[in-house]
């Protein structure tokens, strides 16, 4: 399983970047997909989950208003709408994914960054004051 981000970028505050990250190698329908960041010093972070099926989402508490995940399955794509970006928000945003058994597709469960399986390469988010 291959996980390929993208979409990020160099903007000034205030602005939006919407992340993407592409499946390849397994069915996307088994995956239930996470995005977390690391800011230069600092332990990498949860920011958003979305279940398999995409019906259900989960977001830090800090970041919900802002932030919003999708995916889109026939694209096998994940996507990360970032808005209203801050500086603090600077970091390499990373996709994740975990494989569910079938019973588990509709639900998101906030799980460590160890208990996902696959890791993108992560996208670069700068953001300017």
């Amino acid at each position: 399983v291959q996980l390929q981000a993208s979409g990020g970028g160099l903007v000034q505050a205030g602005d939006s970047l919407r992340l993407s990250c592409t499946v390849s190698g397994r069915t996307i329908g088994t995956l239930a997909m996470g995005w977390f960041r690391q800011a230069p010093g600092k332990e990498r972070e949860f920011v958003a989950a979305v279940s398999a099926d995409g019906e259900n989402t989960d977001y830090s508490d800090s970041l919900n208003i802002r932030f919003a995940v999708a995916r889109d399955n026939t694209k096998n794509t994940v996507y990360l709408q970032l808005t209203a970006l801050k500086p603090e928000d600077t970091g390499v945003y990373f996709c994740a994914a975990r494989v569910v058994g079938v019973s588990f597709r509709r639900s998101v469960v906030r799980v460590r960054p160890d208990d996902y399986t696959y890791w993108g390469q992560g996208t670069q988010v700068t953001v300017s004051s």
